[in-house]
């Protein structure tokens, strides 16, 4: 379980950069590296696959109970070291206390012996960027700390500056990277850009190792590695249904890892299919699933895609169709796009959303379901996250289930449901531990 945490004081400081070099350059070195993601974003694990190799997986102190986290920590079996990349601040969560802990990429490190590696953007400040990090090295004292990459350093003047602040301040510089304009990864509206939809991943990849092992300790980082014991692990969550149709492209690519691999675990049968490509379903699965992603890109084409729609109305004439965010908004009857044109989707639910009207959601979620949804009961405690900018226009409906911000606010996305056909705008983690 030894490993280290890469952080930063804000998002846009460059631990994405970071953490992919550093995945990489570390497997080049024939190390077997396990990834993670703390806290819930969905697109970067993806990223980190095609970097190490490795499945990575995320660890979220907000939604996740001590056993499921136990369960995701344990994916590292057969590694050499672990890499888990920060979301957003280290110390940023929110107000309430989830099922362990605030969400916060600090607790991450703490509950699992991390050392944090800090990448401060030092641009337009030398020593002063000292007093940034010692303020992040003591914010928490029991917090593992191995050190700090100096990131954007214009010149040698800069770095020697830079440094001398961190050796007043007692802090190791594990690596200080040049200012450079073409490291940066391209982003739309949900941030980055998937992983698959990247014109030259391979290639971007490759440059950040070589950049780190140009401007990085990395024998420095290796020996800075810690972790503390395995704890008692829980299980990986159960599959919904024992043959799963997963519907698998540009369009939609957002499920949890763990997810996954709870469901393979336990015996069930995924079975990708591409609504892109006008594919339906596996007429043969007990379930089809449609997650999350940017089906508001591909509007047009899911709208003309008639086997895939014949498919999805056949297979919820007997047995469940479930939807997550992009999922749910394809099982409605129109989706509206940026430029106002209206886009037929699948018809099973009453669902009209829009990008027209753009508003932001972000945040957890606690579900209680008010009916059931696929392999859970109705009075189940879920929690999730939620992530997009569509509107809702019409959800004609019965509501999915009561469903509360992280402080306990109702937020009126409430999911619905139509026969065996469901659906939510939050992205599924977990079942509350203890909860049936």
């Amino acid at each position: 379980m030894r490993g280290v945490l890469i952080s930063a004081p804000s998002s846009g400081s460059g631990k994405t950069t970071v953490m992919l070099g550093l995945l990489r350059a570390l497997s080049e070195d024939g190390l077997a590296v396990q990834a993670f993601k703390s806290g819930p974003d969905y697109i970067d694990p993806a990223f980190h696959r095609a970097a190490c190799g490795r499945p990575s997986f995320n660890l979220d102190s907000w939604s996740m109970g001590e056993g499921l986290l136990s369960a995701i920590a344990g994916q590292a079996a057969g590694a050499d070291i672990c890499v888990a990349e920060g979301s957003m601040g280290l110390y940023d969560g929110v107000a309430t206390r989830g099922l362990s802990g605030f969400g916060t990429s600090a607790e991450t490190a703490r509950r699992m012996g991390w050392p944090v590696v800090l990448v401060l953007d030092v641009g337009g400040q030398a020593q002063s960027a000292a007093a940034t990090a010692l303020g992040f090295r003591s914010y928490m004292p029991d917090l593992p700390f191995a050190g700090v990459i100096l990131n954007r350093v214009a010149s040698p003047r800069h770095e020697r500056l830079t440094r001398a602040g961190m050796e007043r301040a007692g802090l190791p510089v594990l690596g200080v990277l040049p200012r450079r304009g073409d490291l940066t990864l391209p982003e739309r509206h949900l941030g980055l850009i998937q992983a698959v939809e990247h014109p030259d991943l391979e290639a971007a990849i490759a440059g950040y190792a070589a950049f780190l092992r140009a401007h990085v300790d990395l024998a420095a980082i290796r020996a800075a590695a810690s972790g503390h014991p395995p704890r008692e692990a829980g299980p990986l969550p159960a599959p919904p249904a024992q043959r799963i149709a997963l519907a698998q492209d540009a369009a939609f690519s957002f499920t949890y890892p763990h997810l996954l691999e709870g469901w393979r675990a336990a015996g069930a049968e995924i079975v990708p299919f591409s609504p892109l490509a006008d594919e339906a379903p596996d007429a043969r699965a007990d379930l089809v699933w449609l997650p999350g992603g940017y089906p508001e890109l591909h509007a047009g084409r899911l709208a003309a895609a008639r086997n895939r729609r014949a498919g999805l109305r056949a297979h919820a004439e007997t047995r469940p169709v479930h939807g997550e965010c992009g999922g749910y908004m394809v099982l409605g009857q129109g989706l509206i796009d940026k430029e106002g044109a209206r886009h037929e989707m699948a018809g099973l639910l009453g669902l009209v959303t829009s990008y027209e009207r753009r508003k932001f959601h972000l945040g957890y979620r606690r579900a209680v379901l008010r009916a059931p949804m696929p392999g859970l009961a109705a009075g189940t405690a879920l929690r999730g996250h939620e992530f997009h900018y569509s509107t809702i226009l019409e959800q004609p409906d019965p509501a999915l289930a009561e469903v509360a911000d992280a402080d306990g606010g109702l937020v009126p996305e409430t999911g619905s449901h139509r026969g065996p056909v469901s659906g939510t705008f939050f992205h599924l983690i977990s079942q509350e531990e203890g909860a049936s």
